[in-house]
Parts: C-alpha cells; structure tokens; sequence
C-alpha cells in the first residue's frame, strides 16, 4: 500500500479545520493538526494533535518537525461583521494573523514542506467594486487597485503576496484560495464571532413562532454563502493541481440578508417579524466568481444553499435546545472567545487524547 501522505492543519481546532481534518483522514492522510484549542464541539481524528500559539516562532518549529507532504494553513484571528467591522480589533487582527503567516511561510521553505495552502479571504476585494447589492465585482484579477473594506482584509492581501513571493524566491509549492463565507454545522454559533448564517440559524431556533428577531442594516446587502463540504472540495482540488492561484472557492448563488433569514425560517417552519437596527454591515454587495475555478478545476458547487442551511438550522437548533434545557443559553464574550491573549506551550496529544 505505501506510505501514507502526510498533512499539517494548522487552525485544525477552528470549524474549517476540524472538518478538514476528518476529510484528509477519510482519505488516508496521516494528520497533525495545531491550534490553541481542541475542536470544541467534536472530537479531533488527528492522529496528534498540538496545542500551541503559531504567532510564537519555536511553535512553529515544533510542529513543522519534517518536511510534509501538504501543509494547510487556515490559522488567523478572525469573526464575523461584529467582530471584523467595528473597528476595535484591528491591530490585534493585522498583528496576530500576520505573525502565525509569517512564521509558518518561512518555517515551511526551509523544511522543504512539499505543497502549502494558504486560506485567503474574499474580504480582500476592493469596496468600490462591491458598493452595488445587484452587480458587485469580485473576479481574482478585481482585487487591484487595492480597497479592501476592512483590516483583516488587507491582512489576508498582503499574506496573499509574501506567499506568492516564496513561490517565486525559495520554490515553496504554495496553493492559496479566497474562501466566500463557508458555513455548516461544528461552526461557532455563539459568543460575537459567528458569521451571518449561523447568527440566523441561533436567532431563528431561539426565538418562539410569531416573534421578532433583530438584523443590523436593512437587509437588502448580498453575499453568496458556500457549505463545508463544498468548500473542501475546491481546496483538496486545487491542491491537487498545478495551479497556484488565487482563486475564488465559493457559491455563486447570491442572496439578500432578508433572503438568507427568510430561507432559514422556511427551513425552521417559523413566521418571524425582522427589526432592522443599525449596526456594522461591511460591503454593500458580494458575490463569489467561479469562472476561473471552474476554468482551472473544472469544479462548481453542486450543493444548494437551502440544502447546506437545512444541516447547518438543524445542528444549531440542536445546540440551542440543549443549552436551553440545561437553563441557560451560555453566551461568550468576544474577549473570552478570542483565545489569542495566551501564548500556551506546544503539548503533543498523541491519538487516543483528543
């Protein structure tokens, strides 16, 4: 049979991650994967698993001990809109994200890692190209001149050049994706950092048929949201190819923020009222571009999003009945869930202590 491939998931205690990790085992992948945390609402199937900061340069050593066959790199400070948007957390984004980049880029060249990819952001593309809800503008080669409307934005476009910049100087094999707002079940639900669907999802199964749920802006933002499944199958697909890059991995079924609400109270079998209220929104208008992915890879999602909301409502749902019968509903502050504020050690748990 061989030796099997080996793989480091770094983030692999985040939602993406954790799936991904699932994914490269079902595979046969031999899998580390590296994060702060344990994947919170699963048990990870790494075959070990680190617990370790990547903004601290000997963690990265550490773990990038040989030169593995694939690297993935998905590790950054991140949230959703009220998270990313307000504006208080930039530094702390930029700083973070780039420090763990700019550590595993460089750790990975000189231990000859045979293939890395790098997790991007469609928050990369520039606001004057997105400030239409019906018409925005979101095709690879858009992303000059550069606009991104928020820091984590610009964060995730200069990590974009420092990786293709080892490609070009060292001959680091890298793979670099812009993911459009993947989402599905084993996703943060709670606590500030959720993103839209999930934040829907909470809001819909909390609240009781006939009642009110609040919205920030009024509703008529876009945004085309992409399920895990799908997401993972563009990444596994493009590393596999020979092509680098940037590209788009997400749906190109663009909805409104009423739609996406009003689709996931179908799914639930509620009649809820929407209170608009002011609040962070980001771009006005966002929709992924697959032609060159589908160009390269010859891929495109095959799931729809009621399917991929369906699953994700009914996880949720599940979450919330349980918090709801254990008396409370457990809502953690941005500041407890943010987690970067440590700086642990790098503690191998080998299989059988996940």
């Amino acid at each position: 049979m061989g030796t099997p491939k080996d793989a480091l998931v770094c983030g692999a205690g985040g939602f993406i991650g954790g799936h991904l990790v699932k994914k490269l085992k079902k595979e046969g992948y031999w899998v580390r994967g590296v994060d702060l945390k344990l994947p919170e609402f699963s048990e990870t199937e790494a075959d070990d698993f680190v617990i370790g900061d990547l903004r601290n340069p000997q963690v990265c050593r550490k773990v990038t001990d040989r030169p593995f066959d694939e690297v993935y790199q998905l590790a950054a400070d991140m949230g959703g809109a009220g998270f990313i948007f307000t504006g208080e957390h930039d530094s702390e984004v930029m700083h973070n994200s780039a420090m763990i980049n700019l550590n595993m880029v460089d750790i990975c060249s000189k231990m000859r890692v045979k293939k890395m990819f790098y997790s991007s952001s469609a928050c990369i593309y520039p606001e004057y190209n997105q400030t239409d809800a019906d018409n925005p503008k979101c095709s690879e080669e858009s992303v000059y001149p550069a606009a991104p409307d928020s820091e984590y934005g610009w964060e995730k476009l200069f990590s974009e050049r420092m990786y293709l910049a080892y490609y070009r100087n060292a001959g680091l094999e890298v793979r670099i994706a812009r993911f459009h707002n993947i989402f599905g079940p084993e996703g943060t639900w709670q606590g500030g950092r959720e993103k839209a669907p999930a934040a829907f999802c909470r809001k819909i199964a909390e609240t009781p048929d006939g009642g009110e749920i609040e919205m920030w802006g009024d509703g008529k933002q876009t945004r085309s949201f992409l399920y895990i499944d799908e997401c993972l199958e563009g990444v596994r697909r493009l590393m596999d190819s020979d092509f680098t890059g940037p590209v788009n991995i997400g749906s190109e079924e663009m909805i409104t923020i009423n739609g996406l609400a009003e689709m996931i109270m179908g799914i639930a079998g509620k009649s809820i009222s929407i209170k608009h209220i002011k609040g962070p929104l980001g771009v006005r208008g966002r929709n992924s571009d697959n032609k060159l992915i589908n160009e390269k890879l010859g891929w495109k999602p095959s799931l729809s999003l009621e399917v991929g909301l369906e699953h994700t409502y009914k996880w949720i749902n599940k979450q919330v009945q349980r918090a709801s019968s254990a008396g409370h509903i457990s809502i953690k502050t941005t500041e407890d869930s943010k987690g970067l504020g440590k700086t642990p050690s790098a503690d191998i748990l080998p299989a059988g202590n996940k």
